[in-house]
């Protein structure tokens, strides 16, 4: 896979967009952070650019396929798109609200699209969440 720098100033390259600042700065926050709430990306943002700009970077990303929403319950976290990292699956807890993602398996993954297969179905994406309690909370 290509290094995610790379393909990000590619992909603003084919929309006709250059690499600012700060679409680096929020680049970078969702490569090391993600999946993330918009707050906590506009906190790990905040010593370099302002508030204003992450929303708007945000929303550019996400219209041209950087970023992604990940709908977790009722409220929804960013990550990066599998554009930039590898497909994976998220683990939810439902006492802490900790995201964390799963390897890809590609086991799953060629069960998910046989089922589908079998309904008629042509799959463009998906997104598996399985929720329950970390081991944290387990043990509280």
């Amino acid at each position: 896979m290509e290094e995610p720098q790379v393909k990000l100033v590619k992909t603003l390259a084919r929309h006709r967009l250059s690499n600012t600042a700060a679409r680096t700065t929020v680049f970078t926050a969702l490569l090391e952070h993600g999946p993330v709430t918009l707050a906590e990306l506009i906190r790990y943002c905040e010593a370099s650019i302002d508030r204003a700009s992450v929303y708007r970077t945000t929303a550019l990303f996400e219209s041209i396929g950087v970023v992604q929403r990940l709908q977790i319950g009722w409220k929804y976290r960013l990550e990066l798109s599998d554009d930039f990292q590898h497909h994976h699956h998220h683990l939810h807890c439902l006492s802490c609200g900790t995201v964390t993602a799963m390897p890809e398996d590609p086991a799953l993954e060629n069960r998910l699209k046989a089922a589908a297969k079998a309904k008629g179905f042509l799959p463009q994406d998906h997104q598996v969440e399985i929720r329950g309690l970390c081991a944290n909370c387990q043990a509280a």
